[in-house]
């Protein structure tokens, strides 16, 4: 065999597989109320008042290092309402700041779209978007909720391809919760499939947290970018989102011939509650307090373990109860302390 072809056919498979370890593209959905606030997304921009009508934003690229590309074709969106009608949205193209791949400012093709939240509970905004140059077909869910107590619809069903079921209902949830759910594939589970895992950064921080991994690890620093887990038998996968930010959970169908058709979850992660520094409790416990209970529970254990020592001649059994309530004691002078 010609030795020219290998070493050209070696050099396309290096490149095709180094295209496919970069950090992945994602549809961001991201409400907003401007052109000029999207880049600053917040858990608190997907709750929404009654009567209040949602701007809603679309860009392609990688959220974890801010990196954007023109959107190639119009996406097609749509609002399942909490009493399960559905609405089909009307976009509109716009350009959006933001930096290419290689660390330029530029302007980027993106898409709008607007709807009034007139019902209360879960809206779920759903989007095909089609991508030849990474051969995908993207399907994304973003769930918009309305009103106190009202969680009804973030769990919807609303038809996609490739779909991503959530087991978790996506919002309330804190930074260190687990996000569980089911990719589906034509109303079937998606067996083994990649889960791909990412959070939004902005522009300022993007650039700086990808410099510090790059320095950290050399060896392979998308590996942080883009996390990955695998869907069970079931079409079930878990993982844990452990900042605070806007979280993309996509779950790939990657067939025979064909684009690969992905479904993607959309999960606002807020910060842990009670915020650090405050208490759940009404007293708190000072330093010098804490170590003088600490002290006790010390001697107590001392005692109770005497008191266990001198037991055990005569009933061995009496003497690990003594232990016991010993142990008890000492725990519960530390609690009422706190």
């Amino acid at each position: 065999m010609n030795t020219t072809f290998i070493r050209i056919s070696l050099i396309m498979m290096l490149l095709l597989a180094s295209s496919g370890t970069a950090c992945a593209h994602f549809t961001m959905v991201f409400p907003s109320d401007s052109e000029n606030t999207i880049w600053d997304v917040t858990p608190e921009d997907y709750i929404a008042d009654l009567g209040e009508t949602k701007t809603i934003y679309m860009m392609w690229g990688h959220p974890y290092e801010h990196i954007l590309f023109n959107m190639s074709s119009v996406p097609e969106v749509s609002v399942m309402k909490p009493d399960g009608t559905v609405e089909k949205l009307e976009t509109s193209e716009i350009e959006v700041d933001g930096m290419d791949e290689d660390g330029n400012d530029g302007i980027f093709v993106a898409y709008k779209t607007s709807f009034t939240v007139d019902q209360d509970g879960d809206s779920v905004i759903f989007v095909k978007y089609e991508d030849e140059g990474e051969n995908l077909i993207d399907y994304t869910k973003a769930v918009i909720h309305c009103g106190v107590e009202m969680w009804e619809g973030w769990d919807a069903e609303v038809g996609q391809e490739t779909e991503i079921m959530p087991y978790m209902r996506p919002y309330g949830m804190e930074e260190g919760f687990v996000f569980a759910g089911q990719a589906m594939h034509n109303d079937e589970p998606l067996t083994d499939a990649s889960v791909e895992v990412e959070i939004y950064h902005t522009k300022e921080l993007g650039v700086e947290i990808v410099e510090k991994a790059e320095s950290m690890y050399s060896y392979d620093p998308p590996m942080v970018f883009t996390r990955v887990t695998k869907s069970n038998g079931q079409g079930e996968f878990v993982y844990s989102l452990d900042e605070p930010g806007i979280w993309f959970v996509g779950a790939t169908m990657e067939p025979e011939t064909g684009r690969n058709i992905r479904g993607v979850f959309i999960v606002p992660i807020i910060e842990s509650f009670p915020p650090d520094g405050s208490s759940s409790t009404a007293s708190t416990t000072s330093s010098a307090e804490l170590d003088q209970a600490v002290a006790q529970a010390n001697q107590a254990a001392e005692d109770a373990k005497k008191s266990a020592d001198e037991a055990k001649q005569s009933s061995p059994g009496f003497g690990m109860i003594l232990s016991v309530l010993g142990l008890i004691a000492a725990l519960l002078i530390v609690m009422r302390r706190k």
